[in-house]
């Protein structure tokens, strides 16, 4: 079963509301109780996502933090990347693999071929499209 950390679930949360309105500074206690998080959690993700320059931290009585870019300039992949590193479906997909089985894998071409399609469909969903709800005519979209 493939599937993201509940970390970074909560950070595509935190990240997707932000996005409703990306002219606003959010403090951390405001993103953690609109997504039902505790504080520590949550500024532990913005932390992190800070760190990958996806978010910008402001100080003062005023602070917080806000995106960094413009929402449709932030993709999903790029907030994977930023709480688990780089996606990749299995070892030879990622960058710097260390499978023994590589050079003789009968399957590596394919899923290289996988991992790529996986990372251009996350790379092609941003953060503006994660903050809008979903048309009833987008969930029947098949993937060729």
């Amino acid at each position: 079963m493939l599937r993201l950390s509940k970390m970074t679930d909560y950070g595509t949360v935190i990240m997707s509301r932000m996005a409703a309105r990306p002219s606003d500074v959010f403090s951390a206690a405001e993103l953690a109780a609109a997504a039902g998080l505790t504080a520590t959690t949550a500024s532990k993700i913005l932390k992190t996502l800070a760190r990958h320059a996806l978010l910008k931290s402001v100080r003062g009585s005023k602070g917080g933090y806000r995106l960094a870019l413009p929402p449709e300039r932030i993709s999903v992949a790029d907030v994977i990347a930023a709480m688990e590193g780089a996606v990749a479906v299995t070892e030879c997909g990622a960058e710097g693999s260390h499978c023994p089985q590589e050079a003789c894998c009968p399957s590596r071409d394919n899923w290289q071929r996988l991992n790529a399609m996986v990372r251009s469909m996350l790379s092609g969903v941003t953060l503006s499209d994660m903050a809008r709800p979903l048309r009833e005519d987008a969930a029947d979209v098949e993937i060729h």
